[in-house]
């Protein structure tokens, strides 16, 4: 059974030729998994970059959205800083690696094998806005959090 009913077509180098291309797990994953190009130490409470061995051409009118597989924290101690990593469409030149920043928060270091998958990616529509500012924009429903309240 087909879950999705669009695909895209996307430019992609490998760095080492050697890995496979990412790849989807099943066939109702969201994301693509990304492998870690080389060994990769992450000392302890401190910031890394995982080099994930790929440079792609992100589609006009789409964003690359990058983040950990979600056991990667429990696995590995390891979390993205940001949350989330954004590929913009121009980041697609040589040298344009995909890295992924990690914050190792264990007490001792990490590492990151060559070909471990280790974040995984999702390409999503975006659009660029045109602002009409105005000097009211009416009642608001009492700040954050109100909700719940």
């Amino acid at each position: 059974m087909k879950r999705f009913s669009q695909s895209l077509e996307v430019t992609i180098k490998r760095i080492d030729i050697r890995l496979p291309l990412p790849t989807y797990a099943t066939s109702g994953s969201v994301g693509f998994d990304l492998l870690c190009r080389e060994d990769t130490g992450i000392a302890p409470r401190t910031l890394g970059r995982i080099p994930a061995n790929v440079i792609v051409q992100t589609p006009p009118g789409y964003m690359l959205l990058v983040t950990l597989r979600s056991s990667t924290p429990r696995r590995k101690g390891l979390l993205v800083p940001h949350g989330v990593g954004i590929i913009d469409q121009d980041y697609c030149g040589e040298g344009d690696e995909i890295m992924l920043q990690v914050y190792n928060f264990l007490d001792e270091a990490v590492t990151v094998q060559r070909g471990e998958r280790i974040a995984q990616g999702m390409f999503v529509p975006i659009m660029q806005v045109n602002w009409n500012e105005v000097d009211e924009v009416g009642k608001g429903r009492g700040g954050f959090g109100s909700t719940g309240a």
